[in-house]
């Protein structure tokens, strides 16, 4: 994400609403609409929400740490990383996104240290297939300083039948849920391909799915984890997330400002409230180099929110 809170005008919820309703049709699920989280009181970027039928709360925002595989985040510096991370949760953001791939495991444990673990959400991510994935978990919970993990994925799937060719995966993140190590299990696919298998299947606890209405880095038929700016996939994309909220999975959305591509304000505007709409997902990460970023996505989120409340 570039930039910060601009002054210039957004477009209007009835632009809006005119230009993704074709998009969205009846996708999504009126039993689903976000409600207030409080009585009396709107809800907020920064609320508590559940995670699908996982029994897990995290905050509505999420705090990433893979902006062009992490780049933009070591950049800040450790010390540079730790107030922002500080500054995210003193404004409610609890949830934190990391990877094994982003290389910031370790950037998390010193940014975390001295927080309550149990207010804290993080999620991470293993890549491919290692022989022993269960010691690459043990490595992970010690480079984040941490007893155990709130969600582990499956990173990066992209091909239909991910969920076999990764069994090894599965069957270990499985155990290792039942041993309390990890609390939730799931996927981040990069095609639709992985996305169908994903949304049918029952092992699956919580989906991190790339939306926006822009389009940008949108999964596709193609199985790979670069393809960008086809916005021809979003209704089958949107169709998949409609599976997954009627299984109760957990749905994280990812990519909303385009992974940093969305300079202009008006698509920030757009693809936040996009992602804010009833009924979509239940939380979104994104990832943030100063704190003007979290407070402009604060912003923009909590004035979405109150619109659709």
């Amino acid at each position: 994400m570039e930039g910060s809170i601009m002054s210039g005008k957004g477009i209007t919820r009835r632009q809006f609403i005119k230009s993704t309703a074709a998009l969205a049709g009846s996708v999504f699920l009126p039993s689903c609409v976000i409600l207030p989280s409080a009585k009396g009181r709107k809800p907020t970027a920064v609320d508590q929400v559940a995670l699908g039928k996982t029994g897990i709360k995290l905050s509505r925002l999420g705090f990433g740490t893979g902006t062009k595989g992490g780049s933009i985040q070591r950049t800040l510096g450790s010390e540079g990383f730790n107030r922002l991370i500080r500054y995210a949760y003193d404004q409610g953001i609890t949830y934190i996104d990391t990877a094994e791939n982003y290389k910031t495991h370790t950037w998390v444990r010193e940014a975390i240290k001295g927080l309550p673990r149990e207010k804290l959400f993080i999620q991470s991510k293993m890549p491919g297939v290692p022989e022993r994935p269960l010691e690459v978990l043990d490595r992970y919970r010690k480079e984040l300083g941490i007893d155990y993990i709130d969600s582990l994925l499956v990173h990066c799937a992209t091909g239909a039948d991910w969920d076999e060719s990764h069994k090894k995966l599965l069957d270990a993140f499985a155990e290792a849920k039942t041993k309390k190590i990890i609390l939730a299990h799931g996927v981040s696919c990069h095609s639709l391909p992985a996305l169908k298998k994903a949304a049918q299947l029952d092992w699956v606890d919580v989906n991190l799915v790339r939306v926006n209405p822009q389009g940008e880095f949108l999964d596709t038929q193609v199985e790979g984890w670069d393809a960008k700016s086809d916005i021809s996939h979003l209704p089958t994309v949107l169709e998949q997330i409609k599976v997954m909220r009627e299984k109760r999975h957990g749905v994280i959305g990812m990519k909303i400002i385009g992974e940093g591509n969305f300079t202009n304000p008006e698509d920030r505007e757009k693809s936040i409230r996009f992602a804010m709409q009833g009924g979509l997902v239940d939380a979104v990460v994104i990832g943030f180099k100063s704190v003007a970023e979290i407070d402009e996505v604060i912003l923009r989120m909590n004035l979405a929110l109150a619109e659709t409340a």
